[in-house]
């Protein structure tokens, strides 16, 4: 190392320029650390670039892999929902053709029923009806041959002769009306 010797008249030495010696040790170091950079660092690099460079064409890769997988999926979702809406609009169909059967069912089983019920009453009111003529007959007969008897004087007992008294009595009463 030098000196600075200010006093003995020599040159002052200029501190931004280096010595010869430092610049051989400077030289040596640089391509010592150099050396082994480019040994065991550089390599290292070039392989995490390497990794890292066919992890993202993996992963671009994969990602239209994905996309694909995604646009078929999507097709296929759009073809199950098309599906689904057919066979929704169909069943609406068939049910709305089962409730108007249904409903035709019901209401000619309706008509059927008061048809029955209205065939009833007229058979009751026509059994009914019979039976009152057969009963009001029967009264104006009896009254009629009271009244035959009171008349003529003598008991008609007789029962056939009762009989046609009463027939001839209705008879003539039928055509008066």
């Amino acid at each position: 190392m030098r000196s600075f010797n200010f006093l003995s008249g020599e040159e002052p030495l200029n501190p931004l320029i280096p010595h010869t010696a430092e610049l051989v040790v400077g030289a040596i170091a640089f391509t010592l650390l150099f050396l082994v950079l480019r040994k065991a660092v550089v390599p290292k690099f070039e392989k995490a670039f390497t990794d890292r460079a066919e992890a993202i064409e993996g992963g671009i890769e994969r990602a239209e892999k994905a996309q694909l997988e995604a646009q078929r999926a999507l097709v296929q979702y759009n073809e199950q929902l098309s599906s689904a809406q057919g066979e929704a609009s169909k069943l609406r169909e068939e049910a709305r053709i089962q409730g108007a059967a249904i409903l035709e069912e019901l209401r000619t089983k309706a008509q059927d029923e008061a048809a029955r019920i209205t065939a009833a009453a007229q058979a009751s009111i026509e059994a009914e009806r019979q039976q009152a003529i057969t009963s009001l007959r029967n009264e104006v007969g009896a009254l009629a041959v009271e009244l035959a008897s009171k008349i003529v004087g003598e008991a008609l007992d007789d029962q056939a002769r009762q009989s046609r008294i009463v027939e001839r009595f209705i008879e003539d009463l039928e055509k008066s009306n």
